[in-house]
């Protein structure tokens, strides 16, 4: 089978001969140390990230520019990556990034989202936020105008045609969407998070109006993709919860949120696109039954430290696509310590189908090349199908 056939038998709960070989993505430390000890250095490292980085995995769709590294995929034993279809579905035109200020070991900067943040140098931990481009209803009807017009000439590249044809020979995943596209993740860039919590309360309307611009704007770029691309899957990016729960309420949830991705899964759907999956960290449980009225099919990661536990979300929901779910942090120990953790998680899982197992979130660097490799080892020949 290749890849793409696999992928949708598993996302059928039908099937196959093996499980995909995934992984979310690392840390660009994580493969710093892995090329000290002993990876092979055949392709290096694309993008030439930073500690903090993060260096996209199999799972995630890559597009032009993106930090990969192929050394990882071909000594680990994973397999193809998800190609991104190269349409700018956010800002477009973006912001130009400008440096505002800087001193020996931090930036202030405008970055191309229009967000104003201090940050580290080193990109060692995360940045502190000073200010987003929505504030009030005109700063959103202008940038509605001038950034996130569906027919902006930037959106697709000047050689699309060439660009579909070079994903419709494609045998592995094909997919559009995630980063930074969600309906609350999204409206968070333009917003800031307090603002969008509190408006959600003090401005609803203008909440309304942002969530229902982007479903429109969504609904419309993804209609002509669709008509020319054989994608298999969405990926919807909405990081909105923490480790006790949601940032927001299920009732705000479906209120807000929830027609926006029935318009947009509509869309999908009746182009045949089927398989619709969400990233959202933290604790999502109480959502899960509204992603799926929206249309959503799976998640990932399941942030075991949040208290998912894929196996009991298996219970609960027996048709939901269920990616990730390995903690992260297990793999730093020793051998035993991994077996332990592949053996929480594993029974029943594979037979059931619509898994595909993968650490819960970027592997970080204190993870050892040698126990990357035996847990990718140990992952291989538990994932056995029945």
């Amino acid at each position: 089978m290749t890849d793409k056939e696999r992928f949708h038998a598993i996302m059928n709960f039908e099937p196959c001969d093996r499980l995909l070989y995934w992984e979310q993505g690392f840390w660009g430390g994580t493969v710093e140390r892995w090329y000290r000890e002993g990876m092979p250095r055949k392709h290096g490292v694309e993008g030439a990230p930073a500690f903090g980085d993060t260096v996209r995995g199999p799972a995630t769709p890559i597009a032009q520019g993106d930090k990969i590294c192929h050394d990882i995929r071909e000594s680990a034993g994973l397999d193809k990556p998800s190609l991104r279809v190269p349409v700018e579905l956010y800002l477009s035109p973006p912001f130009e990034g400008e440096m505002l200020e800087e001193t020996e070991d931090q930036v202030t900067m405008r970055d191309t989202f229009g967000i104003v943040k201090r940050m580290p140098k080193a990109k060692d931990s995360v940045p502190h936020f000073l200010s987003w481009p929505v504030s009030d209803w005109s700063d959103f009807e202008r940038i509605a105008a001038e950034r996130l017009d569906p027919d902006a000439p930037g959106r697709f590249p000047s050689d699309w045609q060439a660009q579909v044809e070079r994903l419709n020979r494609y045998d592995g995943v094909v997919a559009i969407g995630g980063h930074p596209c969600g309906f609350f993740g999204s409206a968070r860039y333009l917003m800031g998070e307090i603002a969008l919590l509190m408006g959600f309360l003090e401005t609803p309307e203008l909440v309304r109006a942002i969530i229902n611009h982007l479903a429109d704007l969504w609904a419309a770029i993804y209609s002509r993709v669709f008509s020319e691309v054989k994608v298999d899957c969405i990926h919807i990016w909405e990081d909105m919860s923490f480790k006790n729960g949601p940032l927001i309420s299920p009732a705000l949830f479906e209120q807000f949120i929830v027609p926006a991705y029935r318009k947009v899964t509509d869309v999908a759907k009746s182009h045949g696109v089927d398989v619709i999956l969400v990233d959202t960290d933290g604790n999502c449980h109480s959502l899960i039954p509204l992603f799926m009225q929206g249309g959503v099919t799976g998640l990932y990661p399941f942030e075991v430290q949040a208290g998912m536990d894929v196996r009991q979300i298996r219970e609960d929901f027996p048709n939901l696509q269920i990616l990730g779910g390995i903690d992260k942090k297990e793999l730093a120990g020793g051998q035993e310590q991994i077996d332990a953790e592949l053996e929480r998680r594993l029974p029943g899982m594979v037979s059931k189908g619509g898994f595909i197992p993968m650490g819960d979130h970027q592997i970080p660097p204190d993870v050892s090349w040698e126990n990357y490799l035996y847990y990718r080892r140990r992952l291989a020949q538990l994932s056995v199908l029945e």
